[in-house]
């Protein structure tokens, strides 16, 4: 295999594949076997960098990144530009293709960092579509060979035997669905009688097989089936579908309307159906609502009571002192109190913004028109005075001059740059220095924060923007928090269309990553 570059190092690729062959077979795997095998594709294939990107239920995202690649990495992904789709569906498994196939947005990310084409490879767990793998090129004329084709066809293989496998794949709750004969699934025949009844959904049901088989469905269909099942009640709800495809063995549940439905116990589950084709039976796939109401309550309330109460007793305590004490303290005493209270008031604010941003709805991106440029150091250089003495003190501010200017929410940055600061501080030993920098290249402005804390495991880079996620839970916490905080920066930085990501930090420590559109890509893009 030879490409611009020379001969592909046959050193480096086998190296690498014994490492993921030892992860997997030790019954490890997860991220870091992914993340390895999409190290080897540009090792395998010739290719600048490559990626992958997980779907999800109506988006994917990049989850593992490498070369020329790496600064997708958190990169949200729409699933997938409808003719790159087909190309990957239809025809050989291993397709090329012009950037261009990526869309406006897609294709002018790439072009401004040299990427011209793309080789591409859906990756399948079963029957299940978990992802696709892409390598890109800097070249403009050239054509894959067999070998790269190849190479970059094996280690699909490899990425859809490491999801079968599990062992911490998907990446994201709301990923692919790869066993769906282990959800609850039932199978109607025509008269919507219940022919198959699996264990799943005897335990989500309490209903056992031999209580249902033979009986009508117990519960409503979408409305493209006519049911003589119960109606729609109040507690019953339709929506498009947002999940993905499901295979069943005889046929799919695919992606439709969705009815929502709260069973006599008050547990939520959505229910989706399909014809199963070269018959009349029909499938059911039905699944517990991640967001039951209750359940997220009294999490809700779990966490936060004692982070609300903490600020509130200091800002009472030194207020009182204030009022009982102020003839007797001297005029620094005072000064230093009312700072105090200032400075908890502030954290009040920023943990109740947080709180209130976490039960709305989900973020959707901004309208463009919204979303004004600034200057990305005055900004920042603002949001570092906001913080506290003692988090200025542990962040080194390397800043450059001037960049090209950001478009998008500037009053958020402060969010942001205090969240990462309080993250890198928290998961440190002794409130170890986290370093501040930003820059620009031709379609986005960032900034990172990186530390030289405790860490975080590949395994946790996407887990920590879950809402209400934890890396120590019960009695092993040991540091405040509520489980918000990223949560809620990707929500701001995705509705600004950027992207936030966080990865191990070489020698140790963490970074934490975000990308905004720049003002001006739009005109670089056309000359």
């Amino acid at each position: 295999m030879v490409d611009a570059r020379g001969p592909v190092d046959a050193t480096a690729v086998f190296g690498g594949l014994a490492e993921i062959a030892e992860q997997l077979s030790t019954g490890d795997g997860g991220l870091p076997a992914l993340q390895r095998t999409v190290d080897v594709t540009v090792d395998a294939t010739g290719a600048a960098g490559a990626a992958f990107v997980e779907y999800g239920h109506d988006s994917g995202r990049v989850v593992a990144a490498a070369g020329a690649l790496d600064w997708s990495l958190g990169r949200p992904v729409d699933l997938i530009h409808p003719t790159l789709r087909g190309l990957l569906q239809y025809g050989s498994r291993v397709r090329e293709f012009p950037v261009d196939l990526l869309g406006t947005v897609g294709g002018e990310h790439l072009r401004g960092r040299g990427l011209h084409r793309f080789v591409a490879a859906e990756v399948t767990a079963g029957k299940t579509a978990v992802g696709v793998l892409v390598g890109g090129y800097r070249d403009t004329e050239g054509t894959a060979g067999a070998g790269e084709r190849a190479a970059l066809a094996f280690l699909a293989g490899l990425v859809g035997l490491q999801y079968s496998l599990g062992r911490g794949l998907p990446i994201h709750e709301g990923g692919p669905v790869l066993d769906p004969v282990g959800e609850p699934f039932a199978l109607l025949d025509a008269d919507h009688l219940v022919r198959t009844w699996n264990p799943a959904a005897a335990l989500l049901t309490a209903r056992s097989p031999e209580a249902v088989i033979g009986e009508p469905w117990p519960f409503p269909l979408p409305s493209t089936f006519t049911s003589p099942s119960p109606s729609p009640s109040p507690s019953t709800s339709t929506s498009p579908s947002t999940l993905p495809s499901l295979s069943t063995g005889g046929g799919s549940v695919a992606g439709g309307e969705i009815v929502e439905h709260q069973m006599a116990c008050g547990t939520w589950i959505q229910i989706r159906a399909a014809t199963v084709p070269g018959s009349t039976d029909i499938a059911v796939s039905f699944r517990a609502r991640a967001d039951q109401p209750s359940d997220g309550r009294d999490l809700f309330i779990a966490l936060t009571g004692h982070e609300l109460r903490t600020p509130i007793t200091v800002i009472r305590g030194y207020a009182d002192t204030l009022v009982e004490h102020w003839e007797s303290l001297d005029e620094g005493s005072r000064r230093e109190a009312v700072y105090v209270v200032g400075q908890r008031a502030r954290e009040l604010s920023r943990l109740v913004d947080r709180l209130l941003n976490a039960v709305g709805d989900e973020a959707t991106p901004g309208d463009a028109s919204a979303l004004l440029p600034f200057d990305l150091i005055d900004t920042l250089t603002t949001a570092v005075e906001d913080l506290s003495p003692e988090q200025r003190r542990t962040l080194t501010v390397s800043l450059p001059q001037s960049l090209p200017k950001a478009l998008g929410e500037r009053a958020t940055l402060a969010t942001i740059l205090a969240e990462f600061v309080t993250n890198a501080g928290k998961y440190s030993l002794n409130w170890v220095e986290a370093d501040l920098t930003a820059g620009a290249d031709e379609q986005s402005v960032w900034f990172r924060v990186a530390d030289r804390g405790i860490g975080i495991r590949p395994e946790h880079v996407e887990r920590a923007f879950e809402r209400f996620w934890q890396l120590e839970t019960g009695d092993q916490r040991t540091r405040g928090g509520v489980g918000l905080g990223l949560y809620l920066v990707r929500r701001i930085v995705e509705r600004q269309h950027g992207w936030v990501s966080l990865r191990p930090r070489q020698g140790g420590g963490t970074v934490a990553e975000v990308r905004l559109p720049r003002a001006d890509a739009d005109a670089l893009g056309e000359a």
